[in-house]
């Protein structure tokens, strides 16, 4: 596979959007492994369960009511969450301090699940995800998939993205670009997909020592 050099890729990018100093004010940056390592475990609860009530909902209703989240749901301390019975689910996803929806409040539950069992094994969830290997996110993806309850699609790559893991995201755009390009064929989600987008942004981060969320937004900027 013969891929566009990432300096075409930039250069693209900053025509597009005023030039390289405003492309590199623009870009998020992922935070280094102990950075990462510091952030606590229920912030992490916290940031999935924002994502997934989000989806289909517009951002910014959901953040007007986020602090109810917070009181309701004890701060997302995950022991708490672990000894909370059906009942009490129940009652909270009525609560009107929150969006009331039972099935997105119970994959709270089932991801407090996940991310205990990565404390078992990990000591923290933060380490667990802060260890994992940027040369394979796609397999991260995966196991947030797998793993937690409503995590598929870009919920679980958008929240790392937010909680400063480095990845790149299959957004319109960017899937756009990669199919153009003919570096994806198949479904989006397909492993024969996702093996082949991080292939690529593997050979793009080692042409260009850019982290693999700096060259995904490079892409997205060009396209647009």
């Amino acid at each position: 596979m013969k891929y566009e050099a990432f300096q075409s890729i930039y250069d693209r990018a900053a025509q597009r959007h005023g030039g390289t100093l405003a492309v590199e004010q623009t870009l998020n940056r992922p935070f280094s492994a102990e950075a990462l390592k510091q952030i606590t475990d229920d912030r992490w609860l916290a940031a999935f369960s924002q994502k997934i009530f989000q989806s289909g909902i517009n951002w910014q209703v959901v953040r007007n009511k986020w602090d109810g989240f917070e009181d309701v749901f004890f701060g997302f301390d995950i022991e708490k969450m672990l000894l909370i019975h059906d009942e009490m689910w129940e009652e909270k996803a009525k609560d009107t301090r929150i969006i009331r929806n039972l099935g997105k409040v119970m994959t709270i539950r089932e991801n407090a699940l996940m991310i205990h069992e990565c404390q078992t094994k990990h000591g923290t969830f933060a380490a667990f995800i802060a260890n994992w290997p940027t040369e394979n996110i796609v397999a991260l993806w995966t196991y947030l998939k797998q793993h937690g309850k409503r995590l598929g699609g870009n919920t679980g790559p958008y929240t790392l993205r937010t909680m400063g893991k480095d990845t790149f995201l299959l957004t319109k755009d960017v899937e756009g670009y990669l199919r153009q390009h003919k570096i994806i064929t198949t479904g989006r989600n397909t492993q024969s997909a996702l093996l082949a987008a991080q292939t690529a942004f593997n050979h793009w981060h080692n042409e260009s020592g850019r982290s693999l969320s700096e060259i995904s937004q490079c892409i997205a900027m060009g396209v647009n």
